[in-house]
């Protein structure tokens, strides 16, 4: 048993549990996964937070950003991971057009999630221009997740997907979008591709978690796309990006051995029939 695993809390983690982890300075770990046997592993392993993401609709679905996958589809992987998870605690995105500029569409989108996946909270992307958003979400209950820096249901805006705040008065907007956020409500705020120094600067202001994609290792957290983390893409290298495992190899070759003993008759053997 790893060490990660032996040290594991087995407490249901909460948005409570968040807040008192970043206050004795515990660093939060969070990982996306899309479907039941990938959640089961991820939750057992000891994982705090799962991110149900809209980066699905990249590596699931196969298009080249987050915008084509719907509510609908959000919903099935929502309910896939919950039916896995007993520990960490999941948040599931609402994907593009659910909650950009009207406060109602995006509270019923959030019912939604809530209602048909079970899962415990929801994230958005954005800062002062979805706050009405985020305000009314909140006050149906339902704990919000803010995301800044790169994001990328915006990518059509911004162009490309270098590193955002870079300049003083896009780092200022930020930061102040940041302070927004925790005012409103959010529980918790994901910071991606942003200088480590700027998102040090919100985590030491904010009195709840900041979760880094690219964000340095001066905040409360870090989170990756489970696929890039195991080795499961090539072509997608960030600098932010350590690929703990190399399965693409691992699962081609294995995937060469089966054909290879399909065509010369060696699998199944007299063992493995009946």
């Amino acid at each position: 048993m790893s060490v990660a695993k032996r040290n594991c809390d087995d407490r249901k983690v909460t948005t409570h549990r968040l807040v008192e982890m970043k206050q004795r300075g515990e660093k939060i770990s969070m990982l996306t996964a899309y479907d039941y046997s990938m959640a089961k592993i991820v939750d057992e392993a000891g994982m705090d937070v799962i991110l149900v993401g809209d980066s699905a609709s990249n590596v699931i679905a196969g298009n080249t950003t987050t915008l084509p996958i719907t509510l609908d589809q959000m919903i099935y992987h929502g309910k896939s991971v919950m039916k896995a998870v007993k520990r960490a605690l999941v948040v599931v995105d609402l994907p593009f057009g659910t909650y950009q500029g009207n406060s109602k569409e995006a509270v019923s989108s959030a019912i939604r999630v809530m209602k048909e996946t079970h899962a415990e909270s929801i994230k958005i992307e954005g800062g002062i221009e979805i706050c009405k958003s985020v305000e009314r979400i909140i006050s149906a209950g339902i704990p919000v997740m803010g995301h800044l820096g790169l994001t990328p249901q915006s990518i059509n805006r911004f162009g490309t997907y270098t590193v955002r705040a870079r300049e003083e008065a896009e780092a200022k907007r930020l930061l102040e979008d940041a302070h927004l956020l925790e005012e409103v409500g959010c529980f918790a705020i994901v910071l991606e591709k942003i200088p480590a120094s700027l998102g040090a600067q919100v985590a030491s202001e904010l009195t709840i978690p900041v979760i880094g994609i690219g964000a340095g290792n001066g905040v409360d957290g870090q989170v990756l796309v489970i696929h890039d983390m195991l080795g499961m893409t090539d072509d997608f290298s960030p600098r932010f990006l350590r690929r703990y495992a190399n399965l693409k190899d691992v699962m081609t070759k294995a995937v060469q051995s089966y054909i290879e003993d399909v065509k010369r008759e060696d699998f199944p053997n007299e063992k493995e029939q009946y």
